[in-house]
């Protein structure tokens, strides 16, 4: 391309969309979905669907990606918000014709697992921990606190179902026959989940729904995973090596990175890392 004052030709890299002949690198967007799923925090920072819907809006529809990936670290949580977060990256690749490849860091659990489905093709880490297809419920009791120290609880309801599992009060089998109820219905949506989107890539014979789960290989021999990658040599092998990728994070609110919030940054922070210590990490 002849420049002004009959120079010699040379290429400017921001003209490359202006010469058609020259293929521009694909380009990927990686959106990171890293912590626990809830629905609010304390600090206004989460994984949920309120919190990542116009990240996730922008990595599908910004400069026209070739594809997206996901890179996940999640001990999972709300499997309502992690419903509406893979449902979200389900409709958007679908209507825009675009591929999605998930990549786990340390952990896909519970609903992080739920977060891989969202994609064409999970890839794992040899130290990765995948799976976890259950639902749990976990509380206390102090049946006899209250009475040791001469408390009197009060307790009045309109409906006789509206108070159970009390934590102040012997656990009745009648309750966790009703909790059972729930969390079976939520069992059955998530193992309905794994089944539509992994289908024949499931290990025949395998109880993979029953909360346990499998590092690495592992998790690829049940079929939960197709293979162990990691992100830019598997990216540059499906787009070339000059694939550029582009981040997506969640940002922290101004306060919190200036070092406010502390209190509840402190409390999510232990609620977080309990999360992950039901898995050894």
């Amino acid at each position: 391309m002849p420049l002004a004052g009959g120079g010699r030709e040379r290429y400017i890299p921001g003209m490359r969309r202006f010469i058609p002949f020259l293929k521009a690198p694909a380009r990927v967007a990686m959106i990171r979905l890293q912590g626990v799923i809830a629905a609010g925090g304390r600090t206004g920072v989460g994984l949920n669907d309120a919190t990542l819907a116009p990240l996730i809006e922008r990595a599908f529809r910004r400069g026209r990606p070739q594809a997206v990936a996901l890179a996940i670290n999640s001990p999972g949580g709300s499997p309502v918000q992690s419903s509406l977060i893979a449902a979200r990256i389900r409709r958007l690749a679908d209507e825009r014709k675009i591929p999605v490849h998930a990549f786990v860091e340390d952990i896909a659990a519970s609903g992080g697992y739920w977060l891989a489905l969202a994609a064409d093709d999970i890839w794992v880490d040899a130290s990765s921990v995948v799976g976890s297809i259950g639902v749990i419920s976990a509380s206390f009791g102090f049946p006899d606190f209250l009475a040791r120290h001469g408390i009197e609880r009060r307790v009045h309801t309109a409906g006789t179902s509206k108070s159970f599992l009390d934590p102040f009060r012997p656990e009745r089998p009648e309750d966790v026959v009703r909790l059972h109820a729930i969390l079976n219905p939520v069992h059955a949506t998530f193992m309905a989940e794994v089944r539509a989107r992994r289908g024949a890539r499931l290990a025949e014979g395998q109880d993979l729904f029953n909360g346990d789960v499998w590092v690495g290989q592992g998790a690829v021999d049940q079929g939960l995973a197709d293979g162990v990658a990691h992100p830019v040599v598997k990216l540059k092998a499906l787009y070339g090596d000059k694939v550029r990728i582009i981040p997506y994070g969640v940002k922290r609110p101004l306060l919190q990175r200036l070092g406010g919030r502390i209190l509840g940054q402190a409390i999510e922070q232990i609620e977080e890392r309990a999360a992950y210590a039901r898995f050894g990490l």
